[in-house]
């Protein structure tokens, strides 16, 4: 009874039943494919029959090339070397198993999958069960010189196919749903294949390697690979813990071939050119699944941009300014934007100033009360507000009530398709030449984003959302014209302030820029 207490007999025990359960899923697979064909009564009946056929054909097979492996009479010589029954089986069987884990392993990497074509439907249950025979005995070929290959006990060899067998027979369909969900195990255990296989090519020309190389190979091989299960589930972890909507927009950008976080750095190397999707369908895509995580600030028309009649003014001036805005809506105050009256249509104040020449605030035909939103409401929230507004523009209020911009459906298809100008306005961002814009202070972030191909501009955490909310939080302070700062791969210069406002900035590509100069 020493045997008991051999660990090298145990590790192979062990190495060898986790083997032969991973060599066996094909033969799994392929039983339960054949096995489903059967009436459903007869179908666990089939695959348990298939199990014990293909047990009883590898300890039959087992027992042969055992024996085989006994005949070390030199049959011949090839110069130095003498070659028995031994080593010719040893060197047929590496060459089986480096030939067949080399098909399998291209086949897993290159990602081949297998369709099954013909006809499907059997005559009955013994045409079955015979074509699992047949199957048998392929598929046992490989685990029976593995376990050749791996130890030399032959009772060792028949309890690890008895024991990988048994598994099988218990958990044939959990092990099958492991093994499809973890392909990094396959691939390991193939490339176990080809260590035997070179292991056997070495004993048949006469080369002993000690069988405990091969263990510590492979159980260091397993523990690493364990590793990885566990960094790969905790990873996993981590990312379900990100909301379910999240992870969806970032998949789809993913797939249209543009990173959404700027921390997902891909290397250039990596990077497939992709002309499925023109830039502007990328573009639009992104505004649509980002939409929900914009603050209302970010697609508002702010404040200072804002177009509104002062009933303060005399008649002519108010006609005047009412003929040459592009705005068919305009919120109407008295003094101060913060004062709102109302909100009017451009035509009925025209018409009731040249009637009437003058704008009665108890009119409630002319003046609709006007809809506040808070600055923090989302756009979702946003464009419910707009949907029952029935075409009124919503002002937008900070927390102490003074009106920090306007809000239109225009503003919500800009967001997701770029800007439409008015006739009085021009983009806010205008390209100057090849990696050369020149941008408004006012110009939203997510827009720039698209138009300078970039993702390292918005931050979900910051309270700004425009470029000069972007620019003064790195200045730290009001800059000068003509100050500049580099940073995330691009030149920010700026060219004008007013009022304690930036008013333009030139955007530069740092990588153009040192081409430029060294041209």
């Amino acid at each position: 009874m020493e045997w008991l207490m051999d660990p090298s007999i145990w590790v192979g025990l062990l190495t060898l039943v986790f083997l032969e359960i991973v060599l066996g899923i094909d033969n799994l697979i392929f039983i339960a494919i054949l096995a489903d064909k059967l009436p459903p009564h007869q179908r666990d009946k089939a695959r348990l029959l298939g199990l014990s056929l293909a047990m009883a054909m590898r300890l039959g097979l087992l027992t042969i090339v055992s024996w085989l492996v006994t005949l070390t009479t030199p049959l011949f010589s090839l110069g130095s070397f003498s070659f028995s029954g031994r080593d010719l089986i040893l060197l047929i069987g590496g060459l089986f198993l480096l030939f067949k884990a080399t098909v399998e392993l291209h086949e897993r990497i290159e990602g081949v999958v297998h369709v099954q074509s013909g006809n499907k439907v059997y005559a009955g249950f013994a045409a079955v069960v015979a074509q699992i025979v047949v199957l048998d005995a392929v598929f046992s070929l490989d685990a029976v010189i593995t376990a050749v290959g791996m130890v030399d006990e032959l009772w060792v060899m028949m309890a690890a196919v008895v024991i990988s067998i048994g598994v099988m027979i218990l958990a044939s369909k959990p092990l099958t749903r492991f093994v499809n969900a973890h392909p990094t195990v396959v691939v390991l255990c193939l490339s176990f294949l080809l260590m035997i296989g070179l292991s056997l090519i070495a004993e048949g020309l006469g080369f002993h390697i000690p069988k405990g190389y091969l263990y510590a190979a492979i159980g260091f091989s397993v523990l690493i690979e364990t590793f990885n299960q566990f960094a790969r589930r905790n990873f996993l972890k981590n990312e379900a813990r990100l909301p379910f909507r999240e992870r969806t927009a970032d998949s789809v950008l993913r797939l249209l071939g543009k990173p959404r976080h700027a921390q997902e750095e891909v290397p250039d190397e990596a990077r497939e050119p992709d002309d499925s999707f023109a830039v502007e369908e990328r573009n639009m895509v992104s505004g649509v699944l980002t939409l929900a995580d914009r603050s209302i600030r970010s697609i508002m028309t702010p404040r200072a941009e804002m177009s509104w009649v002062n009933l303060e003014q005399d008649a002519a001036t108010i006609l005047q300014q009412l003929q040459e805005t592009p705005h068919n809506q305009l919120p109407v105050c008295r003094g101060d934007v913060d004062r709102v009256v109302g909100v009017a249509r451009t035509k009925d104040l025209i018409g009731a100033l040249l009637l009437h020449e003058r704008i009665d605030e108890a009119d409630p035909a002319l003046l609709r009360k006007p809809i506040y939103l808070p600055d923090t409401a989302g756009v979702l929230r946003a464009m419910d507000t707009l949907k029952r507004a029935r075409g009124q523009l919503v002002l937008v209020a900070d927390e102490y009530g003074v009106v920090q911009g306007l809000l239109t459906p225009i503003d919500l298809l800009e967001a997701i398709a770029g800007e439409f100008p008015d006739e009085d306005e021009q983009p806010a961002i205008r390209a100057q030449g090849a990696g050369r814009w020149e941008a408004d202070g006012s110009a939203d972030l997510h827009l720039l984003e698209q138009v300078l191909e970039s993702d390292r501009l918005v931050d979900p955490d910051a309270d700004y959302s425009s470029l000069a909310g972007y620019l003064l939080a790195r200045f730290e302070t009001l800059p000068a014209a003509g100050q500049a700062i580099e940073t995330d791969g691009l030149r920010f210069e700026i060219l004008a302030v007013e009022d304690r406002r930036i008013l333009r900035v030139a955007i530069t590509r740092l990588d153009l820029q040192a081409q430029d100069a060294a041209g």
